[in-house]
């Protein structure tokens, strides 16, 4: 028996957010089955853990339905609060495919009420499928260049004109799956607010409820195009046109196209419970 549980990430409300499954000892679990559990699950992602093999407190594998991923920002974070439960640290050190990632967490009352990650920089070039991209999306053009980052995952980000057309969108799932590896995160706002939709059909994700991976590129993609000034915090809403209304927090500091940090924050909370024979 694996025993798992479920957390809901970018949310202090059970039942929004982004859900992920933690096995919290996957020692003996084979990768293959890994996926199939996964696939079971149907989560945008389920964590694996395992004895650490480095300076970290613990190894994580994530598995999205399709495909493990080398880092992905709620799986981290929700896999810190559950992790976090059993220890009276302030920092929780998980070893991923994309090096360690810190996790400071913030207690009140005794419980963990938010956590802050500090993710890889992100490495970026242009979209080399630019105009494919739109096209899947249903739109014409984007309002800053249309760019890809790495931090692990690839995310693709298209500035839309407000917040009306990113809640109208309804892209072509299919043709967006054809643009294969990437997660596509549309966004529009001002100042200190924005909001998201991340689409990643490629990775079994149609629509991802909160994506801490991308929101951290947001705010350096925002920082390096004049949009916020580096170091200042946006919060990001996510996940209000699946039912799952999110709430992400990230800032990137810097100087031009000089990135020194980026940081992820949020809030998360344990709603289920359970064990998998496998």
């Amino acid at each position: 028996m694996y025993r798992y549980v479920v957390a809901d990430v970018f949310t202090s409300t059970p039942l929004e957010g982004n859900p992920v499954a933690v096995f919290t000892d996957a020692r003996g679990m084979r990768p293959s089955r890994m996926q199939q559990v996964a696939r079971e699950l149907n989560l945008s992602e389920t964590v694996f853990v395992l004895p650490a093999e480095g300076e970290g407190d613990a190894r994580v594998r994530i598995f999205t339905p399709a495909a493990e991923l080398p880092f992905a920002g709620h799986p981290v974070l929700g896999t810190a609060f559950v992790l976090g439960e059993a220890v009276a640290g302030e920092t929780m050190r998980l070893e991923t495919g994309a090096g360690v990632i810190p996790v400071d967490l913030a207690r009140e009352n005794g419980r963990i009420a938010s956590g802050r990650m500090r993710q890889p920089v992100p490495d970026w070039e242009p979209y080399e499928r630019a105009g494919e991209l739109l096209a899947a999306l249903g739109v014409q053009s984007s309002g800053l260049p249309v760019e890809a980052y790495r931090n692990g995952p690839r995310h693709v980000y298209v500035a839309l004109a407000g917040e009306q057309a990113v809640a109208a969108l309804h892209p072509d799932m299919g043709a967006l799956a054809g643009l294969a590896g990437i997660g596509v995160t549309c966004f529009a706002g001002h100042g200190s607010r924005w909001k998201s939709r991340n689409f990643a059909p490629a990775l079994g994700v149609p629509e991802d409820p909160a994506t801490g991976s991308a929101a951290g590129p947001l705010a350096v993609h925002l920082a390096r195009h004049g949009r916020i000034g580096f170091g200042q915090e946006i919060q990001i809403s996510q996940g209000a046109e699946i039912g799952r209304p999110s709430t992400l927090y990230a800032r990137a500091a810097g100087d031009g196209d000089r990135i020194d940090s980026v940081e992820v924050a949020g809030a998360a909370v344990i709603v289920a419970r359970g064990e998998l024979d496998a």
